[in-house]
């Protein structure tokens, strides 16, 4: 991994590139089987050098994600959805941060809201989605 600011770091491979003609969707295989998807512009598609099978990072930061429980027949408008469970509820003096375990290996950390944390009942054990648009997904490639 890297060092960064942003908590979600994922490590993987492009498995798809849909060009557009101002932005780019790309779709990344991470651990676990999970994909991740990320809207860039083209330059940026460029100027990595994005292609299948190009390995590139994903960072999400945790105020970019929202959590949800029980979401089985729920449509979303972000892109990304990574199911798991819940590994560790810490709650601070106005946010609460989430860890969730996912499948296969790997973690995503949220920053909630304590009042949002105590509505959904977050605690050890329960299952909870982590919920992330497209756009919200930076990617980078080693040098």
């Amino acid at each position: 991994m890297m060092k960064s600011s942003a908590r979600n770091q994922f490590s993987g491979q492009v498995s798809k590139v849909k060009l557009g003609a101002v932005n780019d969707e790309i779709e990344i295989g991470v651990a676990g089987g999970q994909t991740l998807v990320a809207t860039i512009t083209h330059d940026s598609t460029e100027s990595l050098g994005l292609s299948v099978g190009v390995p590139v990072f994903a960072l999400i930061k945790a105020s970019a994600i929202i959590i949800v429980t029980n979401d089985q027949d729920v449509k979303f408008s972000a892109r990304n959805r990574l199911t798991g469970s819940v590994a560790q509820v810490r709650t601070g003096a106005v946010n609460t941060e989430v860890v969730i375990d996912l499948p296969g290996g790997g973690q995503v950390v949220a920053i909630v809201t304590n009042d949002s944390s105590s509505n959904l009942g977050l605690a050890p054990g329960l299952t909870a989605s982590a919920i992330f648009k497209a756009s919200s997904v930076i990617l980078a490639v080693p040098a």
